[in-house]
Parts: structure tokens; sequence; C-alpha cells
């Protein structure tokens, strides 16, 4: 589930896998197109490689946007995952 927390952030809660990534994308890309966003990924309980992609996706917006987008909260899970496809710097850039 994607909730906006406050001006300029956001959290992303649940499970972040195939099957829910459908329809978090459009509204997490305008999200992230629209100005900086710090995004709070402390609340997701289960996550799969979809879950790289729509981050992946989400940063795309947002730089193309010229918009900086910050992670926070990244569970050990997840982070994993990212080291798995060397995606590290995925999590870790626009800090």
């Amino acid at each position: 589930m994607l909730s906006v927390t406050s001006p300029g952030a956001a959290s992303l809660s649940g499970r972040i896998d195939m099957a829910s990534c459908a329809s978090l994308a459009r509204p997490l890309a305008q999200l992230a197109a629209q100005g900086p966003l710090r995004l709070d990924l402390s609340g997701i309980e289960a996550a799969d490689s979809a879950a790289l992609a729509l981050l992946l996706s989400a940063r795309r917006a947002a730089e193309g946007a010229g918009h900086a987008l910050t992670l926070s909260g990244i569970p050990a899970g997840l982070a994993t995952l990212a080291g798995l496809y060397n995606l590290e710097p995925l999590l870790r850039a626009g800090d």
C-alpha cells in the first residue's frame, strides 16, 4: 500500500510483489515526479524482485522531473535482494 504521510513524504507497506506492483507503479511514479520525495519502506512486510522494479521506475520518474527520491527504512530482505541483483546504489542514491 502507498500512503502519502506529509508533503514530500510517503510510505510503502504490506507485501510489495508482482501482484501488488501493478496498482502501485503509476501512483508512485506520479508522486515521485511531483517534487522531492522521501519514501519510507519500513512498513514492507515482504518484497520480491518486482519491488525493485517499482523503485527503479519511481527513481526514473523522479530523476526525469529533476527531483530527488530518498529511501528510508529499507528492510533487510529488500536490501539483500538488491545485493543479489547488484542494485545497492538504487537503495542508497538520493540519501
